[in-house]
């Protein structure tokens, strides 16, 4: 009777454990549908641009897309966009996107089922990214949500333990969509370093890529020795299009001593290497401001 009602005990801690367990990952393992549409480009023959419609918990919608090459898409060819029935899948480590749907002339729609992968998820918290917590409650992803971000971005734990090799403190899960969205790796960090700037941090790295100033850039301008000794420089020049055409072009009509704010003052005012020739043979010491002023018809002897 006694070992019966042990039997029973254990069975019983069992079930609790399980569901216990279960219901941890329930909300990450529970996966999302929607819906989806896509369309072939012309200019992009190897790739198929896909938007995806998910259906949230709360009755709202939110859409993703971008273009995938069809290497990646498990049961799709370019030819089967063209007419007919498709089923085909996305296959990630964050996991797996299965499409069902139809295709005319390029042009597709249907329904898809995203279905998280477990190991993914375990392997992330162990090397401290935690897709199954609400970081910031302002926003109302679902655990299933931000992996089905993760497999759309193609995000990896090769990429976090590159990351974390390349000592960059403290970065959550959204850093990862930042690091995938914008190719920051430890390579492009490496790069960066090389160039003179060993302290960027992780989101200097992010602001470099938003305005495509990479190692050459850096060298490049550097070459020319004007006001590339700070990076908050560098970022002015790349977001007023600054390049070492236009600052050799300074320094061939002899402004080889401007400071980076006159330089990004020359370049919005659109002041080239013509108008800083007419202005310097009427004034051969003309300062900036002055030939600012002339250029917007304010002349202030």
């Amino acid at each position: 009777m006694k070992s019966t009602l042990r039997m029973h005990l254990f069975r019983s801690i069992g079930v609790l454990i399980c569901l216990a367990i279960c219901s941890g990952l329930g909300a990450a393992q529970s996966g999302i549908s929607g819906t989806w549409t896509a369309s072939t480009k012309e200019r992009s023959p190897d790739k198929l641009h896909l938007s995806f419609e998910l259906r949230k918990e709360n009755g709202g919608r939110n859409q993703n897309g971008t273009s995938f090459d069809y290497n990646d898409l498990q049961g799709l060819s370019r030819e089967q966009t063209q007419n007919g029935g498709a089923r085909f899948s996305i296959v990630r480590e964050a996991g797996t996107i299965e499409c069902e749907g139809t295709f005319t002339d390029g042009r597709g729609s249907g329904t898809f089922r995203f279905t998280p992968n477990q190991s993914f998820i375990s392997g992330m918290r162990s090397r401290g990214f935690d897709f199954e917590t609400q970081s910031d409650p302002r926003k109302s992803s679902t655990p299933s949500e931000k992996l089905f971000a993760a497999a759309m971005l193609n995000v990896t734990t090769a990429l976090a333990d590159d990351l974390r090799s390349s000592d960059f403190p403290n970065l959550g899960v959204d850093d990862l969509f930042k690091a995938a969205i914008f190719k920051i790796d430890g390579r492009f960090a490496s790069e960066m370093a090389s160039t003179g700037f060993p302290n960027l941090d992780f989101d200097d790295l992010v602001k470099a890529r938003i305005f495509k100033i990479d190692a050459n850039y850096v060298r490049s301008i550097k070459d020319m020795g004007l006001g590339a000794d700070n990076f908050e420089h560098l970022v002015k020049y790349s977001i007023f299009k600054v390049t070492p055409e236009y600052l050799q072009e300074l320094r061939n009509e002899g402004l080889t001593d401007l400071k980076p704010e006159e330089i990004v003052q020359l370049r919005i005012f659109k002041i080239d290497a013509a108008f800083v020739r007419q202005a310097r043979a009427e004034d051969p010491n003309i300062s900036v401001a002055k030939m600012v002023q002339k250029k917007i018809g304010v002349w202030v002897k």
